[in-house]
């Protein structure tokens, strides 16, 4: 049986490995795009919450990051300001919740219209019928030969190159390659931090934002924990509900299910927003340490990891693996500007070899 082949594999059907898909089928070039989960988006994740769209994982982005802004308008994607306005809560170790003056949180971000997971959604509309297979995880990575053999849940392809489109650290635990991957490569790999990968969000959604009519932003900073930042989490308009969303460490929150974690979330809300905060319509818990298909059972080690943006990923590997994933990019990292920019580098990096190959012929 003859293999299936492709110019380009892209595993991974998040913003970097969509956008990098769409790149690259731009120029004419065969594409076939892997994704272990069964949706678009990776880390951006919106769920509906009564017409309120809650983002479980992506939800900002900001005026000083130009790509995403165009790719918004090319798409056709709304978008709106992060609500700051308002006093923070400050909650100390050992003392009771108080107000501040002014919102130290506040940093003028901008918001999706429809959540976060509308922008990967619409990247994957744009691109051919067949480019992306969900629930279709890759296995293994053979780059000996002439051509890359791809091996995923729905049968192995060929492919001239392959674009790494998840996060370093969990590419290194899943994916077996042949040969192996180059020792410093491996090593910076492994030791990459996973955006969002240790942490836990939760969302609590109200029929109307309470705190605003006190004039609080509904951002705290709180060194009790276990949730150490919150953020208003309303949409643009304020009659679908507020919500208020928290990050906490996931070591912090390890022994507990989510409903566990949910419970505690209200009650920290209450101690720093008071008995408003009570009874929650809704509460939203995503504990991404244990998303299998983000991280890796076996997380970074906190003492020896890196940061982001290592020399070691910006080189194809054989010349023919790319790296392409937020965790990539040294300057926005860890955002969706990351991403959109690791996947530009990556479409270009195999436009270029290709390019090469055929000036050889």
């Amino acid at each position: 049986m003859t293999q299936q082949h492709y110019d380009v594999a892209v595993v991974g059907a998040g913003i970097a490995g969509l956008l990098a898909a769409q790149l690259l089928t731009q120029q004419g070039l065969s594409v076939k795009c892997f994704e272990a989960r069964d949706r678009v988006g990776g880390r951006a994740l919106t769920v509906d919450d009564a017409g309120l769209a809650i983002d479980l994982g992506a939800t900002w982005f900001w005026r000083n990051e130009p790509l995403i802004a165009s790719l918004l308008d090319q798409l056709a994607l709304e978008s709106f300001p992060q609500a700051d306005d308002g006093d923070a809560m400050f909650e100390p170790q050992d003392l009771l919740p108080h107000r501040l003056g002014g919102n130290p949180l506040g940093s003028a971000s901008l918001r999706f219209g429809a959540g976060a997971q509308s922008f990967p959604e619409a990247l994957a509309e744009v691109l051919p019928e067949g480019v992306v297979t969900l629930s279709d995880s890759v296995r293994s990575i053979d780059y000996r030969g002439e051509k890359v053999m791809v091996d995923a849940a729905s049968g192995t392809v060929t492919a001239e190159h392959v674009v790494l489109a998840l996060p370093p650290a969990l590419v290194v635990s899943t994916i077996d390659f042949s040969p192996s991957l180059p020792d410093d490569v491996q090593q910076a790999a492994a030791m990459t931090p996973v955006w969002m990968g240790e942490m836990v969000k939760a969302i609590a959604v109200y029929d109307e934002p309470f705190w605003r009519a006190e004039n609080l932003a509904g951002s705290a900073i709180s060194y009790r924990g276990p949730f150490g930042e919150f953020h208003d989490h309303s949409g643009a308009d304020a009659r679908s509900g507020g919500a208020i969303f928290g990050f906490a460490p996931a070591v912090r929150l390890e022994n507990l299910n989510d409903d566990e974690i949910g419970r505690v979330f209200v009650e920290q809300l209450v101690r720093v927003f008071g008995s408003h905060a009570a009874s929650p319509r809704t509460v939203h818990v995503i504990n991404w340490a244990k998303e299998k298909f983000t991280t890796p059972e076996i997380p970074p080690n906190r003492n020896s990891r890196g940061g982001f943006g290592h020399a070691a990923l910006q080189v194809p590997i054989g010349g023919r693996i790319h790296w392409a994933s937020t965790e990539i990019d040294s300057a926005f990292g860890g955002h969706v500007e990351g991403a959109i920019r690791a996947a530009i580098q990556a479409a270009e990096h195999v436009q270029v070899a290709l390019a090469a190959a055929d000036a050889a012929r």
